[in-house]
C-alpha cells in the first residue's frame, strides 16, 4: 500500500498545488477545484485509487493491532497527519470549513 501511495503522490502533487485536490476532514481526499477536461478522468482515477488505498491502510493497521474496530480512530489520526504534512497552499477541511495551509 505504501509503495503504491508513494508512487501515486508524484501524480497527485500538482493537483494539490493547483487546489484541485484537497484533504477532507475524514482522512480521504476529494476533487475540490475545477479540473481541466483533459485531466478530469486522470484526477478522478487518482483520487479514487488513493482513497481506496487509504481505506485499506487504515483497516490494515487496525487489524495488525488486533482491534479492527479502531479503524475510525486510526483514520482520524492519519487525517491530522495528512494536514500537518501538507504543503503551503494546499487545501484541507477543518470540520465543515475549507482552509488553505
Amino acid at each position: 500500500l505504501r509503495a503504491s501511495m508513494s508512487a501515486r503522490f508524484s501524480a497527485l502533487k500538482p493537483f494539490y498545488t493547483l487546489g484541485v485536490v484537497a484533504i477532507k476532514a475524514d482522512g480521504f481526499i476529494v476533487v475540490k477545484g475545477s479540473v481541466a477536461l483533459k485531466d478530469r478522468n486522470k484526477v478522478n482515477k487518482l483520487v479514487s485509487a488513493e482513497n481506496s488505498d487509504r481505506r485499506a491502510l487504515y483497516q490494515a493497521i487496525a487489524n495488525a493491532n488486533g482491534h479492527p474496530e479502531w479503524s475510525a480512530q486510526i483514520k482520524a489520526t492519519f487525517s491530522r497527519s495528512w494536514v500537518k504534512h501538507a504543503q503551503t497552499g494546499w487545501w484541507y477541511q477543518d470540520g465543515a470549513t475549507w482552509k488553505q495551509k
